[in-house]
């Protein structure tokens, strides 16, 4: 399996990130990815991002797009409406990486 590392993003850091975290897991699992994923609020992407490589960032709140990394709106992953879109969005950004 391949190993990849997501930086989950919501308001408060706690429970919508750790339910994304989950769901990308078991969504990205089917697909042959081993999902190591950290959880923040917006305040802590740029403290996460100096002490960690990830290979995209998921988010379900407005997050500024300035990081150099691939961001990807999880909301509609989260709610079940777009969860396809969010999948092939991720998946064509963790096969552009090689």
């Amino acid at each position: 399996m391949a190993k990849i590392n997501v930086l989950s993003v919501c308001g408060s850091g706690t429970v919508t990130s750790s339910m994304l975290s989950a769901k990308i897991k078991e969504h990205l699992g089917k697909h042959g990815f081993n999902v190591n994923a950290t959880e923040v609020n917006p305040g802590g992407i740029e403290t996460a991002l100096g002490s960690g490589s990830f290979d995209f960032i998921a988010y379900t709140c407005p997050i500024k797009d300035v990081y150099g990394v691939p961001i990807v709106s999880a909301m509609g992953f989260l709610t079940g409406f777009g969860e396809e879109e969010f999948i092939e969005e991720v998946l064509t950004i963790l096969n552009s990486k090689g």
